[in-house]
């Protein structure tokens, strides 16, 4: 699907109550406190914003709820939490505190019919599938548990399903490029983005570097592009980026 406007959304990955970030899913360093960056990235032009309790799954707690509705006071603009979602009592929840949308991953590779009672009872515009990828040998293949299980099943043929079972967009994660900042993952986000009718999110990869932005939109059908460090560390502020993206001729929220 290629949306007209293109979308640029600010990720807050969270652990222990602050925003972290790392490398290929490694190496993970606190670095803010996710309310004032969410209330920055609303104040200062995103048009969405991603929030990912990162480490829900691996130590099977909850989405910190108390966090997520600080979260959704102080901003104006979509919010979607993600991390630890494995029922619909979790997103009730969740979207009770204030957020819009839900991501979900490990959980709905484990039990798939998860997208089809989400998108029934709230909604598909609810439910985002996220989709964490890494090529090996040619292909590309999902991983859950914040990378570090591989699924064995193919990305293509997953981002394929999560769509026929009522999933209203795709969050797609290149391990590859996660944190690496050298560019999105091209080839994957095209293959993706060519084989879908819902929006996709690209995520991982992107550097201080406006042009990463302008050639993921320009050379893929993404609908959105998802960023972490260079937002946090303001090497590449919301608003110059979109700045950039208009004197590029692109059409953007």
């Amino acid at each position: 699907m290629n949306c007209l406007t293109k979308r640029i959304i600010p990720c807050l990955d969270v652990k222990d109550g602050l925003v972290v970030k790392g490398v290929n899913f490694k190496n993970l360093t606190a670095i803010a406190d996710p309310v004032e960056l969410a209330k920055k990235y609303s104040d200062n032009g995103a048009d969405e914003l991603v929030f990912l309790d990162i480490s829900a799954t691996n130590e099977k707690r909850k989405t910190i709820l108390e966090l997520v509705e600080k979260v959704a006071k102080v901003v104006f603009i979509p919010f979607t939490v993600g991390g630890g979602i494995s029922q619909i009592d979790d997103i009730r929840a969740i979207l009770s505190m204030g957020a819009d949308k839900v991501s979900l991953n490990s959980s709905i590779v484990k039990n798939p019919s998860i997208i089809s009672q989400v998108a029934n009872y709230f909604g598909s515009q609810c439910i985002v599938a996220a989709l964490d990828v890494k090529k090996i040998d040619n292909d590309y293949y999902i991983f859950i548990n914040a990378g570090k299980v591989n699924t064995g099943l193919k990305a293509l043929d997953w981002a394929k399903q999560v769509e026929s079972l009522g999933a209203g967009e795709i969050l797609l994660t290149s391990m590859d490029t996660d944190g690496v900042q050298q560019g999105f993952d091209i080839e994957l986000n095209k293959l993706i983005s060519n084989a879908v009718n819902i929006p996709v999110i690209a995520s991982g990869g992107a550097g201080a570097d406006s042009n990463h932005f302008i050639e993921l939109f320009k050379k893929t059908n993404v609908d959105a592009a998802l960023a972490a460090s260079i937002f946090h560390y303001n090497t590449l502020p919301v608003d110059k980026l979109k700045n950039d993206l208009l004197q590029a001729n692109l059409s953007i929220r």
